[in-house]
């Protein structure tokens, strides 16, 4: 299973809410120079889909790709 995670930079506004959700929050998420999170290492992710789920303004999208 290959996933990736979307997050629309102009949606997002900070508020960690995806990291805090995350169950490898710090392994997964990362802010970027304007306060925004990113998925910097989807590694391991195993697509539970919280942070999508927890996002307020919908800005993030898990994806999954077949191999």
């Amino acid at each position: 299973m290959v996933v990736e995670i979307i997050v629309d930079r102009e949606k997002c506004i900070g508020c960690g809410r995806c990291y805090d959700v995350c169950p490898k929050g710090p392994l997964i998420w990362t802010k970027d120079e304007n306060g925004k999170y990113y998925a910097y290492n989807v590694e391991y992710c195993h697509n539970c889909k919280f942070c999508a789920g927890r996002c307020p303004t919908n800005a993030i999208k898990v994806l999954v790709k077949k191999e």
